[in-house]
């Protein structure tokens, strides 16, 4: 006779214990969260901020998270779809995009903060090493976050770290070393600056699309349709994002939404709710329904 085990018995299921529904849904990494969030003794109810940076389809979204025993609370937050207000009108989720978005995040934090004339981060974008940290004065030093990249594989010349430079170029003090940054030779061990600041400019965009242009016109035609359409041809995509990064140091306060339009006057809202009736209107239609039922009954 052969005897099988049985694992899952009724005392397992008894003892079994359901994962954190965000967990279940596959959008959260307790163990490295758990991590960025533990704080030390001696820095007790000391806030520790965390720069979330997510990518999706259509958006690049970066907040400065601070978390607290009730949850998360965002303090200041940036996206890559406010971008067409300070110039960038196409190309809203590449390496240029995040690296805006990023530095819009960065302005608008240590405005709130009152450092961001104290800390003006680097106007000269070469794509080299920076850190805010290397030129703390006295009195306040600079405002300082950790990277939080989420579930995104942490590869070198991710767009995640776009966002990460964006934001210490603005002069958030986030530490990070360049290992990950594009033109990064593993072998060598250096930065190729120059790559990496192609691709804050989004040069590496436009060498695609000249080549493209020249190779296939038809394919360039359906695939840079919006580039067309806005008048972003390769020579002027450098340009864009340089005139961006300007607008942004200048006031990245800006109102990037657009006003409502305001409501006609005799404007009524609708209501889906009913008012409940009083004792007076209900008796009312109970001696409606009976004179009803009379008037039937007599004729």
């Amino acid at each position: 006779m052969v005897f099988v085990k049985v694992v899952k018995n009724k005392a397992y299921f008894k003892r079994f214990q359901v994962k954190y529904r965000r967990r279940r849904e596959g959008k959260t990494d307790y163990q490295a969260r758990r991590h960025l969030v533990l704080q030390d003794r001696t820095k007790y109810n000391t806030p520790k901020y965390r720069l979330v940076a997510r990518i999706t389809n259509k958006d690049v979204i970066a907040q400065i998270v601070q978390p607290t025993l009730t949850g998360d609370r965002v303090i200041k937050a940036a996206y890559s779809h406010e971008l067409p207000a300070f110039g960038v009108k196409v190309g809203l989720t590449n390496y240029a995009a995040c690296y805006c978005t990023g530095l819009l995040l960065a302005r608008r934090m240590l405005s709130k903060l009152g450092l961001d004339k104290d800390y003006a981060g680097t106007k000269n974008v070469n794509g080299e090493y920076y850190c805010a940290d290397d030129e703390a004065k006295e009195g306040r030093r600079p405002f300082k976050a950790i990277l939080d990249s989420g579930l995104t594989r942490t590869t070198t010349g991710a767009r995640v770290f776009g966002v990460l430079k964006g934001a210490v170029d603005g002069g958030v003090n986030v530490p990070h070393k360049d290992r990950r940054f594009p033109g990064f030779d593993k072998e060598s061990g250096k930065l190729d600056a120059s790559i990496h600041r192609n691709r804050i400019f989004g040069l590496h965009v436009s060498n695609y699309m000249k080549e493209l242009e020249g190779d296939d016109p038809e394919e360039y035609n359906r695939h840079f349709s919006r580039f067309i359409k806005e008048g972003v041809s390769a020579d002027k995509v450098e340009a864009m994002y340089k005139a961006a990064h300007a607008a942004i140091r200048a006031d990245p306060n800006k109102k990037t939404s657009k006003p409502k339009k305001a409501l006609p006057k005799n404007y009524k809202p609708k209501s889906y709710n009913q008012r409940p009736r009083t004792l007076k209107e209900r008796k009312n239609c109970v001696r409606q329904k009976i004179q009803n039922l009379k008037n039937k009954l007599a004729a």
